[in-house]
């Protein structure tokens, strides 16, 4: 399974979207929300509240 780079939701085969840079770095998205967070808004997943990471790093995740 793959895991969106953004948001960190885990992907079904054959849906999302990857994205490859001109230096080789990969990344995979869920949705065109988690897209433009990174890419046109420049938003950092531990900052923005629907994230996991900002759920782990804010403690508010039942594990």
């Amino acid at each position: 399974m793959l895991i969106c780079s953004f948001c960190g939701e885990e992907l079904p085969a054959g849906t999302g979207k990857m994205y490859v840079q001109n230096d080789c770095k990969v990344f995979y998205f869920c949705s065109s929300k988690c897209e433009k967070n990174t890419f046109k808004l420049k938003r950092k997943p531990r900052t923005t509240e629907w994230t996991k990471e900002y759920a782990s790093l804010k403690k508010k995740v039942k594990k």
